[in-house]
């Protein structure tokens, strides 16, 4: 199942998800657009947002399905993706499943988070920022602020090449409905910023 104008946004830390959702939230005119991420603002998303920073640990299965729970209120809740996406609303997603394919995958295994986000739909388009994560981690550096756990470079380079290696499993299902395109996340943020409005424009 595909969820009509939904686009998520896909990359690594520091790959530049957040800014270039901004720019695109901007051009396509505001009002007509819903804004979100994930881990998201509600409670569930507050404590995973915690746990990030390290306030507190759980076992890498615990936070597979607490990241699950979050997104199943997220798509399907009141208010929440479907239900904006099917009012006509063009919804701009930072992070969505394939993020936890990723990310959860490095640390306890492909098949609990494979199996935790089969119930979810696919969004019409994926915009996947590729980047090496050395470029990637030396851009958090320089925003500052509390570093999440997951923001050393060796953790993101395995999740890079996880993130790579989903990316080519979806890029090889025929049928999906799904638009997936790659981006190149070293750009700079006006050409990253033109290619993703001419991509978005392009589909719909």
């Amino acid at each position: 199942m595909v969820i009509k104008n939904f686009i998520v946004f896909e990359g690594i830390d520091g790959a530049g998800t957040t800014t270039q959702l901004k720019r695109l939230a901007h051009n396509l005119g505001e009002q007509n657009v819903w804004t979100t991420a994930e881990p998201t603002d509600a409670e569930t998303g507050r404590f995973l947002r915690r746990m990030l920073r390290g306030e507190f640990s759980v076992t890498e299965e615990t936070a597979a399905y607490l990241f699950a729970a979050d997104r199943c209120e997220h798509i399907f809740g009141k208010g929440g993706v479907k239900e904006q996406a099917e009012s006509g609303k063009i919804v701009l997603c930072d992070r969505y499943f394939f993020s936890s394919l990723a990310y959860q995958s490095v640390s306890c295994g492909k098949d609990l988070p494979a199996l935790l986000n089969s119930p979810f739909p696919l969004p019409e388009l994926l915009l996947y920022f590729k980047i090496d994560p050395q470029i990637s981690l030396s851009r958090v550096e320089k925003r500052g602020g509390t570093k999440e756990i997951y923001e050393k470079l060796e953790f993101q380079r395995r999740t890079a090449a996880l993130y790579d290696q989903v990316m080519s499993e979806y890029k090889g299902s025929k049928g999906s409905g799904m638009n997936l395109v790659e981006v190149d996340a070293a750009a700079t943020m006006d050409d990253i910023e033109a290619f993703i409005l001419k991509t978005v424009q392009a589909i719909r």
